[in-house]
């Protein structure tokens, strides 16, 4: 199951596409989904979390806390709105496209994919592209 929580007042405009789009992204990759729950806050609060449980003091898009279970994957990913915003404005991109490349990333993480290495990062970055298009093949 797949849900979508909201620690300030941003909404998803398409929950249902989102939801279908991730477990379709899930199942290509040989997983299936167990509970994934997305959190969308601002950024003291996701920095609040950052601090307690990872013991960093900056400021962050996403962090996923993963309870995997072989190949099912559960996991609470949160996500700063507003650091989404200030990097959809960085990268050129649009505010949903930004957000959306998050909530793959998050679930991609969940997979196994890292981006600790700059290659390690472009594999990242096109398996983003490929969840992104399932957004548009529906």
């Amino acid at each position: 199951m797949i849900q979508f929580h909201y620690e300030t007042d941003f909404l998803l405009q398409e929950e249902a596409l989102l939801q279908s789009a991730i477990e379709r992204c899930v199942q290509a990759r040989g997983f299936s989904v167990g509970a994934l729950n997305y959190i969308f806050c601002d950024d003291p609060y996701l920095h609040n979390l950052n601090t307690t449980y990872l013991d960093h003091d900056t400021y962050t898009d996403i962090i996923t806390f993963d309870y995997r279970t072989g190949e099912v994957l559960s996991a609470d990913i949160f996500i700063s709105v507003e650091r989404v915003t200030e990097n959809a404005i960085k990268f050129s991109q649009t505010t949903e496209n930004e957000l959306y490349r998050v909530v793959f990333h998050g679930v991609l993480h969940c997979m196994g994919y890292t981006d600790k290495t700059p290659e390690e990062q472009d594999i990242m970055r096109k398996e983003e592209e490929k969840c992104l298009a399932l957004l548009t093949t529906i």
